[in-house]
């Protein structure tokens, strides 16, 4: 898909977020868990989460989608115990482990990528006390209930956190996990593990107590809104000069990007379910901290999260001052910023996880290329602020993880046609 953005354009209106595709992912694993059935509400309609949904239909669970957003899944049994080399390189596919492991006692994970990949996880595994066996071109592991069992995670991996989460409320006893994950979608799946039976204790930190249920119960769950959504839109709005009320949003979750968003300039009403973008006329960044008047650095939850820093890196440029980008978590996350300086961006890259970034500097249009999924809508954003217009090509993978998106930010008043 190839589109073709006008920028300069203010937006106002209201936005809804959709759901977070990556407690959607997770949570459509957990569905699988049990024979009895599993509603899920706000399912968002991305690529991920529609691709999470073919997997389970093949795995053997009965899958009804409304029109709407409502998702029905009951899995009587699970009739393939294979993960293949395809299926592993969806987004969120090795979160199946857990309900294939416990259905199915033994599986197959068919692996021709270097395994660096899946080692947080395997590892995971083999701590948890599961039977993981390596050969050639393939992992086969075997599930082995346990009664009490403490591990510690080797980093704060969401989907390793996630899929021991899993088994833990279903194939343990008793499990203490150390070095969780807590972003709100690992809450999330927290939660619907609860109504399902299992008894989860220190949701929202990083030491989780868990109390198996066995066999899972029937449950219904709302998947909350997409807080990297939340902020992106606000960020774009402020950037344009509109002024957009973001209803259905999670005041909790954006606590720590409405403080960074300050020190820009770009100041959000908060309130517990509403984010409101008041009109923004100049962005300057009102803190020193050194060599530069801003430092923003990507950190785990409640931190600021890896997946803005594509966004915070625009605003850099927007905002008079002087800003350092760190990107702590992933590699090579700023190597987008070449494509911000070809349209105008004072922009020094020092190496993959740091840049300098001098504001304000005017942004022209300019022809993008494959976007990845964590910097397309950063992209867009540089496209929206941009003088003149801008060709964006595969745009597809902006609504990789944000559904939709084109279609409602043209209904916020952006000037952006699909080809």
């Amino acid at each position: 898909m190839r589109i073709h953005v006008e920028g300069r354009q203010a937006l106002n209106g209201n936005w809804r977020p959709s759901g977070n595709p990556n407690a959607a992912l997770a949570l459509l694993a957990a569905a699988l868990l049990g024979e009895q059935p599993v509603v899920l509400h706000n399912m968002p309609r991305t690529a991920s989460t529609l691709q999470q949904i073919e997997l389970a239909s093949w795995l053997g669970a009965d899958i009804k989608f409304d029109q709407g957003s409502m998702l029905r899944v009951e899995t009587r049994q699970l009739s393939r115990r294979t993960l293949d080399q395809e299926a592993l390189d969806h987004a969120g596919a090795i979160l199946m482990v857990a309900p294939l492991l416990l259905r199915c006692g033994h599986i197959r994970l068919e692996i021709e990528t270097p395994r660096s990949r899946l080692l947080t996880h395997l590892d995971a595994l083999r701590d948890l006390g599961q039977d993981v066996l390596f050969l050639h071109g393939a992992v086969e592991i075997r599930a082995v209930p346990w009664r009490k069992r403490e591990i510690l995670l080797g980093n704060a991996s969401v989907t390793a956190t996630g899929i021991v989460l899993m088994l833990a409320a279903t194939l343990g006893e008793e499990t203490v996990i150390h070095n969780a994950a807590s972003e709100p979608h690992v809450q999330e799946l927290c939660r619907l593990l609860e109504a399902m039976g299992a008894s989860v204790k220190g949701q929202g930190s990083n030491l989780l107590h868990v109390v198996g249920c066995g066999s899972p119960a029937g449950a219904e769950s709302s998947i909350g809104p997409n807080h990297i959504e939340v902020a992106s839109i606000a960020a774009i709005a402020a950037l344009c000069g509109g002024r957009v009320t973001l209803n259905g949003s999670r005041e909790r979750d954006l606590r720590m990007v409405a403080r960074v968003f300050d020190q820009f300039g770009i100041h959000l009403e908060l309130e517990t379910d509403t984010v409101f973008v008041p009109r923004h006329e100049h962005l300057t960044v009102r803190d020193r901290a050194g060599d530069v008047d801003l430092r923003v650095d990507s950190a785990i939850w409640p931190g600021f999260p890896s997946d803005l820093i594509a966004i915070a890196t625009v605003i850099a440029s927007q905002a008079r001052g002087t800003t350092l980008i760190h990107e702590k978590l992933f590699p090579n996350r700023l190597l987008f910023v070449d494509r911000l300086k070809a349209m105008g961006a004072q922009i020094v890259l020092c190496d993959p996880h740091r840049a300098i970034v001098v504001g304000p500097a005017t942004l022209y249009g300019s022809y993008m290329a494959t976007p990845d999924i964590r910097a397309g809508l950063g992209m867009l954003a540089a496209a929206l602020v941009a003088e003149g217009p801008s060709t964006i090509d595969n745009a597809q993978a902006i609504e990789h993880h944000f559904g939709a998106v084109i279609d409602r930010l043209k209904a916020l008043g952006a000037k952006i046609s699909v080809e």
